[in-house]
């Protein structure tokens, strides 16, 4: 169950008006052009020819031999087809054929199943390692589990917009409602960014938008011999598989869309990160009522509010003393929004905040220090995430605008708003020209029945996003875990979804239009230590501080 007052409330701020660009702002271009589509086209027909050269994967990715990796070129930019090409690197595991109930029974093979893991900037080449999970046996049965790096990521022509040796910042501050000098330090850092990312990428920088990852999606469809696309996107890779479906309905196979970003033009993205935050507000009294309930555990409080009382506590702890040099409130806050996508995350945060305040700060320190070796990763990921996001659509380029917004969401939804804000903020001054975004819609019979999964309390992607995905697809249906809010729910706990994602993937199976399942149980009150099982079902989390 939501919490209605508490969301209705947030939401009614939402509905401001977008500040018009100023006169020598960047322009707005169309969505989609026929250039563009018949590039594609190009693009899919030689991606046709050359095929995929799967062999080892690089050493650094860690995988078993049954993993392939190879490449596939796509233009950066498809009005020009045939002028420069960038390489986004591709994984697989193919169809083991092993029915997990019988061993004699040989299962045939349906295809390639293509994964993405949202972000944007998140790269979805450990996929395939899923297919050794108890959850995942029937569908890597019957399909290639396919990942890939999409365009920026990784190696797939990597974007940087600062050195990732002065990207960690820590510790650092997290205000709940900051004070004006603090808002005037984080636009000059903004505006920085974002001539960092045009400095450090150039004219490419441009070509990094949803619509070309979409585009992207149909050459690697046609490069791995499939003449239509079984995909499964989660969280912002429900984005793209939407604006894949409209541009190409007919190369759709079957498509799974895992916690869903809301489609409508006039929320991308400004209005969908304002409705994030007020989501996150929600869950995050979840978790605290969640830790009230063992405070025999945990110690923290017998009621949200006396958490909510110990978590400032501790924050304000770390901001007179960073705990490890590294650990500010910044840091503190980062490792609880974690804790609002996914709820096994619960104890450990729990026990790492009662035993900080008991005068043990290691649990803590363990959790939320930045890690130098993960720097480049982190961004990189930054970069893509804030680059697809900035070009997509318009932004409001008035500060005012974006101070009124957040201010007043704030004063109801403090956890999340101004640190999303600010991490927001670059695409305010973003240097290169904005598109607007593409009208998501298909019509009956165009697109093959869809399936959408969602929780019904998920903050990152809150639920309304799945409601407007479902009226907006066509014959698409709408299965929801009722009062959970894990972020990302196919192959998890949940057998029911699971049940439903089975018989859609492999015999076509779909409910009516709208189906539900019961949520998942809450975690135990104990700390978790990262397990083996737990590692790989995170191969299909997309980034924690993004989308």
């Amino acid at each position: 169950m939501r919490a209605p007052a508490l969301y209705s409330a947030a939401g009614s701020l939402l509905l401001t008006t977008l500040a018009a660009a100023p006169a020598g702002s960047a322009t707005r271009v169309p969505a989609t052009t026929a250039a563009e589509l018949h590039g594609t086209a190009v693009a899919a027909e030689r991606a046709r020819a050359q095929g995929i050269d799967f062999g080892r994967c690089a050493a650094d990715l860690e995988v078993p031999d049954s993993f392939q990796c190879g490449t596939v070129s796509v233009p950066l930019d498809y009005a020009d087809p045939d002028g420069k090409q960038i390489k986004l690197t591709v994984s697989r595991v193919r169809a083991t054929h092993k029915d997990p109930h019988n061993s004699k029974r040989k299962v045939p093979r349906q295809g390639a199943l293509v994964y993405n893991p949202g972000g944007p900037g998140a790269s979805g080449m450990g996929f395939p390692m899923v297919g050794v999970l108890p959850e995942w046996k029937n569908i890597a049965a019957a399909y290639d589990l396919v990942g890939y790096a999409p365009r920026g990521v990784d190696r797939s022509a990597p974007l940087s917009c600062v050195d990732p040796g002065h990207f960690f910042k820590a510790p650092s501050g997290s205000p709940t409602h900051p004070s004006e000098s603090y808002k005037m330090a984080r636009i000059k850092e903004a505006k920085a960014y974002a001539q960092g990312c045009l400095k450090r990428s150039g004219s490419r920088l441009r070509h990094y938008t949803s619509l070309n990852n979409a585009r992207d999606l149909d050459v690697l469809r046609a490069a791995l011999g499939e003449d239509r696309l079984t995909f499964m996107g989660a969280s912002y890779g429900t984005y793209f598989g939407a604006l894949y479906a409209t541009l190409f309905p007919s190369h759709v196979r079957r498509m799974v869309l895992d916690s869903v970003v809301d489609p409508d033009p006039a929320q991308i993205w400004y209005r969908d990160n304002l409705e994030q935050s007020a989501a996150f507000e929600s869950r995050w009294a979840d978790f605290r009522e969640w830790i009230a309930r063992h405070d025999d555990v945990y110690g923290l409080g017998d009621t949200a509010a006396k958490v909510q009382a110990s978590y400032d506590k501790a924050s304000k702890r770390l901001a007179k003393k960073a705990a490890g040099g590294k650990v500010g409130p910044g840091q503190l806050q980062g490792a609880f929004l974690s804790a609002g996508y996914y709820d096994d995350y619960w104890p450990s945060r729990a026990e790492a905040l009662s035993r900080f305040l008991k005068g043990d700060s290691k649990p803590l320190v363990r959790l939320a220090a930045p890690a130098p070796e993960t720097a480049a990763e982190a961004e990189n990921g930054n970069a893509v995430y804030t680059a697809v996001e900035c070009n997509d659509a318009p932004w409001p380029t008035d500060w005012k605008t974006w101070d009124r917004d957040n201010t007043r969401l704030a004063r109801v939804a403090p956890f999340e708003t101004w640190d999303n804000a600010f991490m927001n903020l670059p695409c305010a001054y973003w240097p290169v020209s904005r598109q607007q975004a593409l009208d998501v819609r298909t019509g009956p019979g165009e697109l093959p029945p869809t399936l959408i999964l969602q929780a019904e309390r998920d903050a990152a992607t809150p639920y309304t996003g799945a409601l407007e995905m479902n009226r907006r697809l066509a014959d698409s249906v709408l299965v929801t875990e009722r009062d959970a809010g894990t972020h990302g729910v196919a192959g998890g706990p949940n057998k029911c979804v699971n049940g439903y994602l089975d018989a859609y993937l492999l015999e076509g199976r779909l409910p009516d239009r709208r189906a539900s399942c019961a949520g998942h149980p809450e975690p135990k009150p104990a700390p978790v230590d990262s397990a083996r099982h737990r590692k790989l079902r995170e191969s299909l989390k997309g980034r924690a501080d993004q989308r």
